[in-house]
């Protein structure tokens, strides 16, 4: 079977970028998949899922923007000038170097054109690099690759590959119905396999030799987090008509997976980072148990039978050495409310109802904890249940509620309507937006990051956050041409803006929600929220009505007293 070359791979990307139907794209996908052979079909698998490596791989390229940039300049010989304009123009690195391509350039490592498989196995050497002149390493094979490239549009899937910045509207749900259609395989053993195994590309390669029930569980590779999608608390509860649910207290913590596994222990972020030294206490809990298990749950800080706010979390974020005292200041818990995997059954096809029954298995102790639960009354008044328990959650320190349909499967990465997160918001703030910053991928050219601000008592403005989401794209669009007109100039530009903004008229009044509020050295009102998000822009009042910074601190002081700890 003919290998084919990364121009053809970077053909199909565009083409599949232009489509707008899935069917079309699941289509387009699977005619390529079929023709490759085996290296390059592992290959071009794992780079339309957005990966230049497996998820299960523990290997890294560390190889950033700057390094890709010093490239292109050795190669191309860029002039910065026309490398600014272009990233502006498109808005993501890859765009933005393909038109500096020079063909009949292709440097000594390449005696033949660029293919998905000879990409993959440079990428191999990049992430092998190491030592003092690793640095240097890894900028030449950049080179290298880019020196291959002939096309523009080959420089920009390499480059887009090598950020993690693909974006071709190909989900890696779509590359594994295209892997299905390609070689004539269940779209829903395809996807389990991959799930299992965290390896799109070896699970492509076995579906071509009709070989899926060759793969494992891979204990040790984190699996997709399945995701719940907010309700407003106090409505309806339409949702609830149908089905079996049951309800969870909704964790102020760190959503987290457990591998427990050939005498290890691993803990995955939501990020699907490693984060097992920040969290000892559960990796020796854990080491307890006696049976292969796959856990998914929340990190919580928890002081005699009260959950702490999040906040209490971030002095053990991303440590790699657990002092004594803070272990003792900080105690942590691991809620566990589901299961993924149990010895050799992967477990995520199976319904909540039989993985909660599994979970009754594993054994609780002091840090590693099963998740309560209580089923839904349904039948009578479910508006008046679930207050109840939402406030009886919100009193034992938690942000409010979970619900969950006991005849869903867990479908890892996705959000939908098998589980329901009730939160009520904390309060809002009517600010005022002082500096704005360029989007990326999908706003690329429009100005869509918000810094806002609050006033003091004589009229000084105060950063406290920035807001990316609530405002709709044809918003966004005509707020760009605003901002855009009323820059301000250098002479009157904030003392401490940072780079990347661009400072505006302090004229454009928004409101904006929040969970929490923390002190914070990262703004100037030494507070920041969390989660905020854009309800509405109010064009009905003037900055000078804005909220204060005394605003604030009475909210903050209001939470730490509800929390018990003003």
């Amino acid at each position: 079977m003919e290998r084919r070359s990364f121009l053809h791979f970077s053909e199909i990307c565009e083409s599949v970028a232009a489509l707008s139907s899935t069917l079309d794209k699941v289509r387009a996908v699977a005619t390529y998949l079929v023709e490759l052979d085996d290296l390059d079909l592992e290959a071009a698998t794992l780079f339309l899922s957005g990966r230049a490596f497996a998820q299960s791989d523990p290997r890294s390229l560390r190889i950033g923007s700057a390094t890709i940039l010093a490239a292109a300049r050795a190669v191309w010989h860029i002039e910065d000038v026309e490398l600014r304009r272009h990233y502006r123009s498109h808005g993501d690195l890859g765009a933005a170097l393909a038109p500096f391509t020079r063909q009949g350039r292709r440097l000594a490592l390449f005696a033949e054109p660029l293919t998905p498989a000879i990409l993959r196995s440079t990428f191999g050497e990049i992430a092998a690099a190491s030592g003092k002149n690793a640095g240097r390493r890894r900028q030449v094979l950049c080179e290298q690759i880019l020196g291959a490239c002939e096309s523009e549009i080959e420089t920009k899937y390499v480059v887009k590959i090598m950020t993690g910045d693909l974006r071709i509207g190909l989900l890696e749900g779509l590359v594994l119905e295209g892997i299905a259609e390609a070689f004539d395989q269940s779209p829903q053993d395809v996807r389990r396999a991959v799930m299992a195994s965290s390896n799109i590309g070896h699970v492509a390669v076995a579906a071509k030799h009709k070989a899926l029930e060759s793969i494992q569980i891979a204990y040790g590779s984190p699996i997709g987090f399945m995701l719940a999608s907010p309700i407003q608390y106090g409505t309806s509860y339409r949702e609830f008509s149908s089905g079996n649910w049951i309800l969870e207290n909704k964790y102020d913590g760190i959503r987290a997976q457990l591998h427990r596994f050939d005498d290890k222990v691993v803990l995955f972020s939501r990020t699907l980072d490693d984060i097992s030294t920040s969290y000892p206490e559960i990796i020796e809990a854990a080491q307890s148990l006696e049976s292969a298990v796959i856990l998914d749950g929340e990190l919580i800080a928890q002081k005699s039978g009260l959950a702490l706010p999040f906040r209490f979390l971030q002095a053990r974020l991303q440590r790699k050495i657990v002092s004594a005292e803070l272990l003792t200041e900080v105690p942590v818990t691991f809620m566990f409310f589901d299961i993924l995997a149990h010895e050799e059954e992967f477990l995520i096809d199976e319904p909540l109802s039989v993985r909660r029954e599994r979970l009754q298995t594993i054994p609780s102790t002091e840090h590693l904890t099963a998740a309560p639960y209580e089923l839904l009354n349904t039948a009578d008044d479910a508006a008046a249940h679930i207050h109840e328990s939402f406030e009886k959650a919100r009193n034992a320190g938690h942000e409010g509620l979970l619900a969950k349909r006991l005849d869903a499967r867990y479908h890892p990465g996705r959000r939908g309507k098998w589980w329901l997160k009730l939160k009520r918001e904390l309060a809002t703030l009517d600010v005022v937006v002082v500096a704005v910053e360029w989007g990326h991928g999908k706003r690329a050219g429009v100005l869509s990051d918000y810094t806002f601000a609050v006033r003091t008592d004589s009229g000084e403005l105060m950063t406290l956050g920035k807001a990316y989401s609530g405002l709709t794209d044809a918003e966004i669009a005509s707020l760009t041409k605003w901002f855009l007109d009323h820059r301000l100039p250098p002479t009157q530009r904030r003392e401490k803006a940072r780079a990347g903004e661009i400072p505006v008229q302090p004229a454009l009044v928004i409101e904006v929600a929040f969970d929490i509020i923390q002190r914070s050295d990262l703004h100037e009102s030494g507070f920041a929220l969390r989660f905020p998000r854009i309800v509405r822009i109010r064009d009905d009042k003037p900055a000078s009505e804005i909220d204060t910074i005394e605003r604030v601190r009475e909210i903050y002081t209001q939470m730490l007293a509800r929390e018990g700890l003003n």
